[in-house]
């Protein structure tokens, strides 16, 4: 049992009785309140998509439990879609300038710096994705590749504007957490579908954008955030369960 959830014998439970992967988190900001839309970003496209794909690995994990210890070359590279050779060279880069640690064979984690960039960049793309969602009509399956080009050029003014008429939105259109300006992050206490015990039950908190047919998949059958399931009683393919995160349920009935 987790947090409410009946877990798979042998499942860790990563969040811990005060829950930390559910609680308000700050930036590491020894500097004090800045905002993350005023920060000034690197102006490379490299380095914004590499600080901001250390933090995807380490906020779900590559089996998705938060595990805050970076990320692998191989992870990187499996993400970015390029070599081991390539991130090696560019991870030197973005540790010469101070945003990430690694030493050889170890994993890549972010410095302070390197995580401020990393949730403006996250925030950004976020921020994006739920506008296009809400405002502009975009599927779910179809949010990612425009937002991945928008956020590098989206200006501060258009970033707060769009977050004022979301009404802050603390979410995307898959249940990611948007880092809220003042860095602040709120990222619940999931666990993957699959890692429910059959028979147990959870609200669904996160959808993983990684596929956009297993989206598909899953929107077929009308499942959506905060939808209550039955672990085991869904007709969808093993991979479609893998990507469905699930709180400890409020209540309702459950989907099955």
């Amino acid at each position: 049992m987790c947090r409410g959830l009946p877990l798979l014998p042998g499942t860790p439970c990563h969040h811990g009785a005060t829950g930390s992967r559910g609680v308000d988190r700050e930036g590491d900001d020894p500097a004090g309140p800045v905002s993350l839309d005023a920060i000034e970003l690197p102006t490379s496209t490299m380095t914004q998509d590499y600080v901001k794909a250390v933090y995807n690995q380490e906020e779900w994990g590559p089996e998705g439990a938060s595990t805050s210890e970076g990320a692998s070359t191989s992870e990187l590279a499996a993400r970015m879609g390029v070599g081991a050779s390539t991130v090696s060279e560019n991870v030197g880069k973005l540790a010469a300038a101070g945003l990430v640690h690694h030493e050889p064979y170890g994993r890549i984690t972010l410095t302070s710096d390197g995580r401020r960039i990393a949730l403006a960049m996250v925030r950004r793309h976020r921020l994006v994705e739920t506008y296009l969602s809400q405002a502009l009509g975009y599927g779910w399956d179809e949010v990612h590749d425009d937002a991945e080009v928008l956020e590098h050029a989206v200006s501060e003014t258009l970033l707060t504007r769009m977050d004022e008429v979301l009404g802050h939105p603390d979410r995307d259109p898959h249940g990611d957490p948007i880092p809220q300006a003042d860095g602040t992050v709120r990222v619940p206490p999931a666990h993957r579908l699959d890692e429910v015990a059959p028979g147990g039950r959870g609200r669904i908190a996160r959808i993983s954008d990684a596929e956009p047919s297993l989206l598909r998949e899953i929107a077929a059958l009308g499942l959506d955030l905060d939808e209550e399931v039955e672990a085991g009683a869904l007709p969808l393919s093993a991979a479609a369960t893998g990507v469905i995160w699930v709180v400890a349920r409020s209540g309702r009935a459950a989907r099955s």
